[in-house]
């Protein structure tokens, strides 16, 4: 597959080539049009290889220019990719050649990725949400310097590899990325065994066997599912010997590269301060998450400790409310129906999109039956309500003092927000921008 990397000067386009790439290749400058010529060079992102294409930047100009020659070197990459990755500058916006050249894509009649770099901190989140003007579908909102929001970007890039191969059957969808995770010991790589069918992973008593992670397709029900059992997660403190650290290192690339994360845990000693570390990484990653009380046949009232673990949960990690919980035997095969069917719901969780007219008829119901407390005699005003990206759900909302609204009111709009459109076993993330509705005259 070809990937071409587009989009008017300076947006960051040699940065992220350079880290598609794995290497430094292309010369990055803050001056406009360093890169003049096409330039190839094979990338990866997770276990997706292609053909990378970078391009000068694009501005409409006279054809005797050189500006006007490095636009026809452009137009060349665009016609020769299979993919084009179209990228914006979201701290600066939607200027007059991004929407320029968004409209060469749509003419163009190719699978285009649209994402918003330089989108690490808040700083371009009004930006992403003038991205959806453009016509070209979601933005992602990505960092090619510090390496974020490469996970969306790979399932972005991965969906249309997919729909490019011409086969539509259900199972030759992408799988959905499972990732094991937990301190060691805990059972990881035996559930994987059961789930599977078969010994494919190296199990005992002694904690520490699996130093890799390791990677197993397999279908469940006839739905492709891509398992990678990790390395038990350790306290930093304990972490010294440098493979077990080189482990370690793969586990959390296992979670960013997740779509769901599966956390472990000895049913007789779950939700230590080891295990409430893991999850919050898993959240904070915006990883969809499911509780697994593992070696439940040890457990003698079964009952009385599934009550106390859910209490224990809630009361520990508020930040992973509705996250599953869900008991397995791997050793007997019980309980793994249940751990799937979890599963399913978080990741359509995870994945679940909600139409802004739908959004915006909750917020009217909600803040008049419980608006935002009034700040220093004045009060806050809630105005519009957006989606600007699935996996997981993230909400923008448009409020009048937003710098001024209390923690506790936010809290109540995403308990609410889960509620309301059923998202209790994902990350629901919410930011709130000084404004007025950007779309006021558009809708």
């Amino acid at each position: 597959m070809k990937l071409a990397i587009v989009g008017r000067p300076n947006v960051g386009k040699s940065t992220l080539f350079n880290r598609l790439a794995g290497k430094k290749l292309a010369i990055v400058d803050d001056t406009p049009g360093v890169t003049r010529d096409r330039r190839e060079a094979q990338g990866r992102l997770s276990n997706l290889e292609f053909t990378l294409i970078d391009t000068a930047g694009f501005e409409d100009l006279t054809d005797a220019s050189l500006e006007a020659r490095m636009r026809a070197q452009t137009e060349i990459a665009i016609r020769d990719a299979d993919v084009i990755l179209f990228l914006i500058d979201g701290r600066v916006g939607i200027t007059p050649a991004d929407s320029a050249f968004a409209a060469l894509l749509r003419r163009a009649d190719k699978p285009v990725v649209l994402a918003a770099n330089k989108a690490e901190g808040r700083a371009a989140d009004t930006g992403i949400i003038e991205a959806f003007s453009l016509g070209l579908g979601e933005p992602i909102p990505i960092s090619a310097e510090h390496g974020e929001g490469m996970s969306d970007l790979f399932a972005a890039i991965v969906a249309h590899e997919v729909q490019a191969s011409g086969e539509e059957d259900e199972a030759s969808a992408r799988p959905i990325r499972l990732a094991v995770i937990g301190r060691p010991n805990a059972g990881k790589s035996t559930l994987v065994n059961a789930l599977i069918g078969e010994d494919r992973l190296l199990v005992g008593p002694e904690a520490g066997i699996t130093r890799d992670a390791i990677s197993v397709d397999w279908q469940w029900r006839g739905k492709p599912y891509r398992l990678v059992d990790t390395a038990g997660m350790r306290k930093k403190a304990k972490v010294q010997a440098k493979l077990e650290r080189l482990s370690v290192g793969e586990t959390l690339h296992a979670i960013r590269f997740a779509d769901v994360c599966l956390l472990v845990m000895d049913g007789g000693e779950a939700f230590e301060k080891q295990d409430l570390s893991i999850a919050d990484l898993v959240v904070r990653e915006g990883r969809a998450l499911v509780f697994v009380l593992a070696k439940w046949d040890k457990i003698e009232d079964t009952r009385a400790h599934f009550e106390e673990m859910k209490l224990v949960a809630k009361e520990s990690l508020p930040q992973a409310r509705g996250a599953p919980l869900v008991t397995v035997s791997a050793v007997a095969g019980v309980g793994l129906d249940r751990l799937m069917k979890a599963v399913e719901e978080a990741h359509a969780d995870w994945t679940a999109r909600v139409k802004t007219k739908d959004l915006n008829d909750w917020l009217y119901a909600t803040i008049a039956k419980h608006p935002p407390p009034a700040v220093r005699g004045k009060r806050i005003k809630p105005r519009y309500l957006t989606q600007i990206k699935a996996r997981p759900p993230t909400f923008v909302l448009i409020s009048s003092r937003a710098d001024d609204m209390p923690e506790s009111y936010k809290r109540y709009l995403v308990n609410a927000l889960r509620d309301a459109f059923d998202l209790h076993a994902a990350p629901v993330r919410l930011i709130v921008k000084a404004g007025k509705n950007p779309f006021a005259d558009g809708e």
